[in-house]
């Protein structure tokens, strides 16, 4: 089975699944496990763009005239003779979109499997390792990998349905410049790892909101893990927004506890890895209800004030 992955999470999926030696080419996005980023990347960003806000502005500008955000490599694609691509046609923001996918693959000769990936709640997640599983010959495999997470699903849910007391006003912000609260699977990260979704996003993908809204919000807990970027980066980034510090700050003065994740790895990649999140989410909000998760260090928490003051 030759596999071309064409999304971050599709890749780690692949790989969890005992199939990395089949890769033969991933996105521009793939970075776990490391040795998938000696592959040949297949996609490539349309725009040069370094902070959040410039991505915002050069990925609204893209969407308004209707350009493609992320090109693909059709040809080294062809070359390759994959018989498994996997996409997505969740979000065009975030990788290349399905549609082109389906009509590069449409010229091809043998056409190769195309999965094509669209999950909008961890259910939905879980069942795309079905899917993956299914398509490179593995469904035994899939079955045992999606027994064990659902387990840790529900382990989680266990201990927070045991909660005394009312939960905290949690938001999650899955972008910073300017603020996005997190949709899509959001809600049950929050409510199962014992907080209130202050932010109501359940059956919502993420929207666009502001500072002065997020404070309205009045939430006890704020998350910060913006799609695609590690904790350093996220804290270099905030650094030289000041209308991000003057907010964290006021909402740290109105006793809300702040904290950044990893939004590279965590929360916004539909892997087996959104159980990691769950589990770090649960431990961050009740930490003598829930053990410590086994996320690397720099994955956070961190407190942003903390950092930023020095």
């Amino acid at each position: 089975m030759r596999i071309a992955s064409l999304l971050a999470s599709s890749t780690e999926i692949v790989a969890a699944l005992g199939l990395t030696e089949d890769l033969v080419a991933v996105s521009h996005c793939c970075d776990w496990p490391p040795q998938v980023q000696d592959l040949p990347s297949l996609t490539s960003a349309l725009f040069e763009a370094q902070t959040a806000r410039e991505i915002d502005d050069a990925v609204r500008a893209k969407l308004k005239g209707q350009d493609a955000i992320y090109a693909l490599d059709a040809q080294a694609l062809a070359a390759l003779k994959p018989d498994l691509v996997i996409s997505q046609a969740l979000c065009d923001v975030c990788a290349v979109s399905g549609a082109e996918v389906s009509t590069v693959l449409s010229q091809l000769s043998p056409q190769p499997t195309l999965v094509n990936l669209e999950p909008y709640s961890l259910g939905d997640i879980l069942e795309t390792i079905t899917m993956i599983g299914e398509a490179a010959g593995v469904s035994d495999r899939a079955t045992t990998l999606r027994t064990s997470l659902q387990a840790r699903i529900d382990a989680v849910a266990e201990r927070t349905n045991a909660l005394p007391g009312p939960r905290p006003r949690t938001v999650l912000l899955d972008w910073t410049s300017p603020p996005f609260i997190g949709g899509h699977w959001m809600h049950e990260l929050i409510t199962l790892a014992g907080g209130e979704d202050a932010g109501n996003t359940a059956d919502r993908p993420s929207w666009t909101t502001s500072w002065a809204e997020v404070l309205t919000l009045n939430p006890e807990r704020l998350v910060i893990a913006p799609c695609g970027f590690p904790t350093s980066r996220t804290l270099e980034d905030m650094a030289g927004d000041p209308d991000a510090i003057t907010a964290l700050r006021q909402l740290e003065a109105q006793g809300c506890q702040l904290t950044v994740f990893d939004g590279n790895r965590l929360f916004s990649r539909s892997s087996p890895r959104i159980v990691d999140s769950l589990e770090a989410l649960a431990h961050w909000l009740w930490p003598d209800v829930h053990p410590a998760s086994d996320i690397e260090p720099e994955m956070g928490p961190v407190h942003p004030l903390s950092v930023l003051a020095s």
